[in-house]
């Protein structure tokens, strides 16, 4: 049965403020969408889960935009503060999403706007209608608490910046992960108050990292590399980083492997299949994700097993990315040397 386009634009989503509010929306002729990326490093698999999305709100119909926040990396200090290393990277983001077939999507940097005063307006305007609680509640979008910025006053106009971003690029829907949730709240609420657009906000979740552990506020991040799977690691890293990886038997919550079946695997294969030996039970096919979180939940699935063809799948997924990057190295090579060099 053909999927419709609030299905489209709600599936996998974690959070979507309003439905309601989206119905309107997807029934105008013309509508904007964003998603905002600070160009800092390099890309994980979490990438794919924003692919998939932007190409959802395309075939719903909007017009995307992806925000390379260029000045908003520097201000949280990404990359040394270095804005040539920043927009570099910006250009390396581009190719990622290449990668991953993303076409038709309008870049920005934040640099192509910041020298109009109508843009510097709308942060004061902002700043002026939320309180310095309000704005420190919002900081987990920058990956920092406010007491950091007590030493650092820019960084209290991060959240004001990606307000005014919103309401500048006069938006009808803001996509981001459940890490943006703050900011797109906070968006919403002054929009009342300053007689401007309140955007629908799209939410989708932020994968598990890969590491064992404590699994509290345990995220992927690129800046741990054992945390994560980048786009274009090989079929060995992929490989051993899946091997090493935290997916105790029996358990579904916070499992990563499991949320790569859910988030990457499912979603481009019809089928997901577990080779096993007949001594071992087997081969078992599921179609649904449902399916698969019961079975490994009855302990009917090892982790062993698991792991094996979650590599194999994702390894599948990223073929073509790895390709992409084989013909165009020249943007991802210029960031590995400034992560390099930093180091």
């Amino acid at each position: 049965m053909p999927m419709n386009d609030m299905e489209r634009v709600t599936r996998q989503a974690e959070e979507v403020v309003t439905r309601g509010e989206l119905e309107q929306v997807l029934e105008q002729d013309t509508k904007k969408a964003y998603i905002g990326f600070e160009p800092s490093g390099l890309v994980h698999t979490g990438w794919i889960i924003c692919a998939n999305k932007i190409r959802d709100l395309q075939a719903a119909g909007f017009d995307v935009t992806v925000l390379l926040a260029d000045w908003h990396a520097w201000v949280n200090d990404k990359l040394d503060g270095d804005m040539d290393a920043i927009q570099a990277c910006g250009e390396y983001m581009k190719d990622c999403f290449a990668s991953l077939g993303v076409e038709g999507v309008r870049y920005l940097y934040a640099s192509d706007y910041v020298n109009d005063a109508g843009y510097w307006e709308l942060v004061l305007r902002v700043a002026k209608n939320a309180s310095l609680a309000r704005i420190r509640r919002s900081m987990d979008i920058m990956g920092r608490t406010a007491d950091e910025a007590e030493k650092d006053f820019s960084k209290f106009l991060y959240p004001a910046m990606q307000v005014a971003d919103i309401f500048y690029l006069d938006l009808d829907l803001a996509y981001g992960g459940m890490d943006q949730r703050h900011a797109h709240m906070l968006c919403r609420d002054i929009a009342k108050k300053m007689d401007r657009k309140s955007p629908v906000a799209v939410h989708t979740p932020i994968l598990s990292s890969l590491e064992p552990g404590s699994r509290m506020d345990a995220k992927m991040s690129k800046s741990k590399p054992s945390s994560c799977i980048f786009i274009h690691d090989g079929p060995g890293d992929v490989e051993e980083k899946i091997g090493q990886a935290y997916c105790p038997e029996g358990i579904v919550e916070d499992n990563p492997i499991l949320e790569f079946c859910r988030y990457l695997v499912f979603p481009a294969f019809d089928v997901m299949t577990v080779e096993r030996p007949e001594k071992y039970g087997g081969d078992l096919h599921f179609e649904r994700y449902n399916e698969l979180a019961a079975t490994f939940k009855e302990k009917e699935l090892h982790p062993q097993d698991l792991k094996q063809t979650v590599a194999a799948y994702l390894n599948e997924l990223l073929e073509p990315v790895r390709k992409y990057f084989e013909e165009h190295p020249e943007n991802l090579e210029v960031v590995r040397e400034t992560l390099a060099d930093a180091e």
